[in-house]
């Protein structure tokens, strides 16, 4: 018997199962955000924990999803002290200089929540000139960063046009994820003031 081959067989399908929990927690907490139901909390802070969870477990260096699902989960939560926690510990997993785009990503993402906006806009600038990110949302990234309310009101109606075009979205909840963290990013910066997300997104918020 290997041994050490059962293990890794055995800890990779333990870290693909809490992959999964953590995307159903994710939907059902967006399901309910968009309902402006009090419960939708719990379920993304669930989904925030077993993401967490499958870094842990031995996820790859680049499966950057993982921090960056458990950094908009926790936001979306409206968790203080977890988005703080998670934004220090993406930055301490080397994000910033992380070589894919979707790691500098989890940075951005990270140096906005923790306002520190001056190196946010440089990774923005960055996600801007990438090939394969999307110019919407690293405008709107950008915008946040340098506090251009206008800039970003563009960039994100740009965001919500094309999830609106998407046939396939996470365990099949059409939600417009992406807008409501960025949304939430800039109520905390003072860019825009606070809106339920059934008013982000009026059209999501009737197909749910």
């Amino acid at each position: 018997m290997d041994w050490a081959r059962t293990f890794e067989e055995k800890r990779a399908r333990y870290e693909r199962t809490l992959v999964l929990q953590g995307n159903a927690a994710y939907a059902a907490g967006l399901a309910l955000l968009m309902a402006d139901d009090p419960r939708a909390g719990k379920w993304l802070r669930r989904a925030s924990a077993r993401w967490r969870d499958s870094w842990d477990a031995g996820a790859p260096p680049d499966a950057w999803g993982r921090p960056i699902g458990a950094l908009k989960a926790s936001l979306l939560a409206g968790d203080d002290e977890a988005v703080r926690e998670l934004a220090d510990w993406t930055l301490g997993l080397g994000a910033v200089d992380a070589p894919s785009p979707v790691g500098r990503y989890a940075a951005t993402l990270a140096l906005l929540a923790l306002a520190r906006m001056d190196q946010a806009a440089e990774l923005a600038e960055s996600l801007r000139a990438a090939d394969g990110f999307p110019r919407d949302v690293a405008d709107a990234l950008l915008a946040n960063a340098r506090g251009d309310a206008d800039a970003w009101a563009a960039a994100i109606a740009s965001v919500v046009r094309s999830f609106e075009t998407r046939e396939e979205f996470l365990e099949d909840v059409p939600v417009a994820d992406t807008a409501l963290v960025l949304a939430e990013l800039a109520r905390r910066c003072g860019l825009v003031a606070a809106l339920p997300a059934s008013r982000v997104l009026p059209a999501a918020a009737a197909a749910v």
